[in-house]
């Protein structure tokens, strides 16, 4: 049986919330010890005597069990001998239950748009977070749909168009979503506006009029 075996039965006995695993391999001829350590470099492994230390984690600091896979299918490759044991493990804490109660953005994203007309070509999206600590890092996770700060503390909004005109394409937008959803940001996915079958003229997509200015998109109401 080799380290990728037993890793996937390590991990099969794990408890159903982990969230990180310290593992320890230990080599048994001591002559392989650098090469080992060596191969098992991306995982920035601790050393002590002829044991490794590795951290893999479902999210957050340390490999994903994928990549840990792949490293220590180098020493199988090399038939390096070791044992591979499980030093300690940690629990999902408040933030990772807390994503798990929630839906995926990008899927909440892509069932918004699938519940809209054939026809539409633009719409006004809004994504309301369950945390403003995320707000920071999503505007920047976001940044190529263009985020605006409206809506509240928590929530950004932004414009996107099926075909051509203002916005970003549907497909991006669902892209950085899920660059969202990779670290943990949660949150609610609303289409606030959409209009179908606009062919604009002489500009790039919808204008409206409020107020006497020109706008993009209607200036929020108060409160929003």
């Amino acid at each position: 049986m080799g380290l990728v075996d037993d890793f996937n039965r390590i991990e099969r006995a794990l408890p159903d919330d982990w969230a990180e695993a310290r593992l320890q391999l230990t080599v048994a001829d001591e002559g392989r010890y650098e090469r080992a350590a060596a191969l098992l470099g991306p995982a920035n492994p601790g050393r002590r005597g002829k044991t490794i230390r590795l951290t893999v984690a479902r999210r957050g600091a340390g490999l994903p069990p994928d990549a840990i896979r792949r490293l220590l299918r180098r020493l199988d490759a090399e038939r390096i001998d070791c044992r591979l044991e499980v030093a300690g493990t940690d629990t999902a804490g408040p933030a990772a239950e807390m994503q798990r109660r929630h839906r995926p953005l990008r899927a909440q994203w892509e069932e918004a748009v699938a519940g809209l007309p054939a026809d539409w070509s633009d719409l006004y999206a809004e994504v309301r977070f369950t945390s403003t600590d995320y707000v920071e890092r999503a505007a920047l996770l976001l940044a190529p749909v263009n985020p605006a700060r409206y809506g509240g503390p928590n929530a950004l909004r932004f414009r996107c168009a099926r075909t051509f005109g203002y916005g970003v394409s549907p497909e991006m937008a669902g892209r950085c979503l899920e660059r969202c959803d990779e670290e943990g940001i949660t949150g609610e996915v609303e289409i606030l506006r959409a209009l179908s079958d606009t062919y604009p003229v002489a500009t790039q997509g919808p204008v409206w009029y409020v107020g006497g200015h020109a706008v993009w998109w209607p200036i929020p109401s108060s409160g929003s």
